[in-house]
């Protein structure tokens, strides 16, 4: 069975919560959302997982066997189960994931525009080089004249798009297929994790993406009853960012020899000035996880900021970029038309 999405998981651990905190045990709650789930692969997972536990497993046991969940959603949960705070793990988790999957959210739909708009500018330069060309070189050609420089060089890229159209149409195909298959698999989806973390124009975007994982990922260990080892042990599995991951391990090692959270923070400078100096003060006033909290919705609200100024500045530029090249081509075309039209007159 395929791993679950962010928004099933955030869905799965919100109404295993709801249950809990009613005080209806696990088997039973689990009985209830099969009565009410369609149909589907769904319900085979639910059925699964009241196989086991009705066998004597417990809810992590049952959770790993389906094999569709994270290690982390698994090793909170065991933990959830060991500290008697079940419940509180439960929404941590559902909170978590429906914060992962708006951000999943936010940086597809980011995406997806420009990549409409460049769809679009090929779309319309090959109509301008495969159909409208070809007439303007055949009223040339009526007058004694016929397409040289620019337009001349882009006729015959015209000519060779048709003329080779199918080899084209299976390149295309072959192309979007790898595409597809770099973004839909886990080996593909890794391999641009790690070309974000190097790109010059994503680099710090994903810094900050990861640091705010961190953040929340630290929020819901604590909130749900773990200590700051523990939290840090655990969370330092969500962070894929390399120099992050490097910075997170650095602070694990330091509170681990006997350090503070926040001087360990400071001096990796895993959190910049201002985030470093509230992780000081909640630690200083024993509200950590509510500081974390709040740096990780600081993190959210820069992240969309700097997705939607990046979209709000690629809107005009791919704009630009296509009328400056419709326009050279149609220049190109016009102004020796305009002076041989000029000469017969």
């Amino acid at each position: 069975m395929k791993t679950l999405s962010n928004a099933e998981l955030a869905s799965f651990c919100g109404q295993l919560a709801l249950i809990l905190r009613s005080g209806i045990s696990v088997t039973e709650g689990l009985s209830i959302m099969l009565d009410d789930a369609p149909t589907g692969s769904g319900r085979e997972l639910l059925q699964e997982l009241l196989r086991c536990l009705e066998t004597g497993g417990t809810l992590h046991e049952a959770i790993e066997s389906a094999g569709c969940f994270p290690p982390y959603l698994c090793s909170m949960l065991e933990l959830g189960e060991q500290s008697g705070c079940l419940d509180d793990a439960m929404q941590s988790l559902s909170t978590y994931y429906r914060r992962e999957d708006e951000l999943a959210k936010s940086i597809k739909s980011a995406v997806a525009y420009p990549l409409v708009m460049l769809g679009m500018m090929v779309v319309v330069m090959l109509v301008l080089i495969v159909k409208v060309l070809p007439v303007f070189n055949q009223v040339f050609q009526q007058l004694g004249a016929g397409l040289t420089g620019v337009s001349g060089a882009v006729l015959r890229m015209g000519d060779a798009l048709s003329r080779y159209s199918v080899v084209f149409i299976i390149a295309a195909a072959v192309l979007a297929a790898a595409c597809a298959a770099l973004f839909l698999s886990p080996g593909g989806r890794a391999w641009l994790r790690r070309f974000s973390t190097r790109f010059f124009a994503t680099k710090k975007l994903s810094e900050m993406i990861a640091c705010g994982r961190f953040a929340s990922g630290m929020h819901m260990a604590l909130c749900s009853g773990l200590n700051i080892d523990q939290g840090l042990e655990l969370v330092s599995r969500l962070v894929e960012h390399p120099t992050v991951g490097q910075k997170v391990e650095r602070v694990r090692q330091m509170v681990a020899e006997g350090g503070s959270l926040s001087d360990a923070i400071s001096e990796t400078e895993l959190f910049s000035g201002i985030y470093a100096r509230m992780i000081n003060i909640g630690v200083k006033t024993g509200s950590t996880d509510e500081v974390l909290y709040q740096i990780s919705l600081r993190y959210d609200e820069e992240i969309e900021q700097r997705m939607a100024a990046a979209v709000s500045k690629l809107e005009p530029t791919l704009v630009a970029l296509l009328s400056v090249a419709v326009g050279m081509i149609l220049l190109s075309v016009m102004l020796p038309l305009m002076g041989i039209m000029a000469n017969i007159g």
